[in-house]
């Protein structure tokens, strides 16, 4: 027998080869069922007593504690379905797609929806405070000098209607970078719209997501110098909504 041979037909290439295949086939399997922490079990038809859930079936509860002290399970109470509210299916059929009810710019559904987050502010990393401040309430930081800075400027929506100023720009002082813009709308409120969905020009601002009249519903804040984790999910899926809600155009086929 040749160097390695345990006997004629095996030897020890061939002995590591299976080993992986088994550790690989455990690895798709702990994977596919950790996956399975949030979102399951499924929603099954109205009516139906049958878990949707699928094989490998849902994990037992983990145990995770976090940073501010407190405990969180997954899969557990902090992760169970809840009732739809913002919408409704548009057939009886299981898997339906879901129409808005009421403003569909704040029904939380299709583009514009979102995860219920922790109604607290997010903290920076090294001293413990807000992560998310305007720039007012953060002196260290600024506009380079190279970049056009948007503060005064007007902000104008997909359809070239003026929706208000830009009064401040608010940084996460974790990443030193702009996550929002600060504008002044119609009745001298005060909304967030994310960097992600504007455009800074020389003279302007655009947000081609929402229309010019949509700025006045953005959802607002509590404090008018933090923004909460569930504020900024929300204020980001009105933006997300407005790509396929803000005119009635936007939800028919391109062809």
């Amino acid at each position: 027998m040749s160097t390695g041979a345990i006997t004629a037909n095996i030897d020890v290439a061939q002995v590591v080869l299976y080993m992986f295949w088994i550790f690989f086939a455990g690895l798709v399997y702990y994977l596919h069922r950790e996956d399975k922490r949030e979102g399951y079990p499924l929603e099954g038809h109205p009516g139906s007593r049958v878990v949707v859930q699928g094989w490998p079936p849902v994990p037992p509860a983990k145990t995770f504690r976090l940073a501010s002290g407190e405990v969180r399970y997954a899969p557990g109470p902090n992760s169970a379905l809840e009732t739809l509210t913002g919408g409704q299916p548009t057939s009886n059929i299981r898997g339906a797609p879901i129409e808005p009810v009421g403003n569909p710019m704040l029904a939380g559904v299709g583009p514009g929806s979102f995860s219920k987050r922790q109604d607290v502010v997010d903290t920076a990393y090294d001293d413990g405070g807000p992560r998310i401040v305007p720039l007012r309430a953060a002196p260290d930081f600024g506009v380079a000098h190279e970049d056009p800075d948007p503060r005064g400027m007007p902000v104008y929506g997909a359809d070239w209607v003026k929706g208000g100023v830009v009064t401040d720009l608010w940084v996460d002082r974790s990443e030193a970078i702009f996550r929002y813009v600060e504008l002044e709308v119609a009745g001298g409120r005060r909304v967030l719209v994310p960097m992600t969905a504007v455009k800074v020009e020389t003279r302007r601002v655009l947000v081609a997501s929402i229309l010019g009249g949509h700025f006045a519903d953005v959802p607002g804040l509590r404090n008018p110098d933090q923004v909460t984790r569930a504020e900024e999910d929300r204020i980001c899926a009105y933006y997300g909504a407005g790509k396929l809600y803000a005119h009635p155009s936007r939800q028919e086929p391109l062809l």
